[in-house]
């Protein structure tokens, strides 16, 4: 088993760009080794950025991920962290649920908008 990843190596296995892993680099999220001007990503980084992008494709900001990420390795550790993602989970969900009953009203006045104008196009059409 590999002990070390390179940059480009995370890279293609996550099918993201080099500038985004140096991205949450900066931002403190993942703390690769050095080996001169190469970057050298343990294991544990590796689950990091798998936990980070997954974190995103659920929508949840940086701030959150690295919240999230953080507490495994503080008290309570691996069941504070998971305690935090499910209240987080049920945060986003609620959002999620919100918007989605506002994009439903939305698309339901954009029904009865176009219902409108299309039986005053008719009206216009028979002067």
């Amino acid at each position: 088993m590999t002990t070390h990843f390179t940059i480009s190596d995370l890279a293609r296995e996550f099918n993201i760009t080099t500038r985004a892993i140096r991205f949450y680099e900066d931002e403190g999220l993942i703390s690769p080794k050095r080996d001169g001007q190469r970057r050298l990503y343990a294991q544990r980084d590796r689950v990091r950025l798998m936990l980070i992008l997954r974190g995103r494709r659920l929508g949840f900001s940086l701030k959150e991920i690295a919240e999230i990420i953080d507490l495994y390795d503080r008290e309570p550790g691996e069941q504070g962290q998971l305690r935090l993602f499910l209240a987080k989970i049920a945060e986003r969900r609620q959002m999620l649920k919100q918007q989605q009953e506002d994009i439903k009203q939305t698309l339901s006045e954009l029904d009865q908008v176009e219902a409108n104008v299309q039986r005053r196009l008719g009206e216009l059409q028979k002067l």
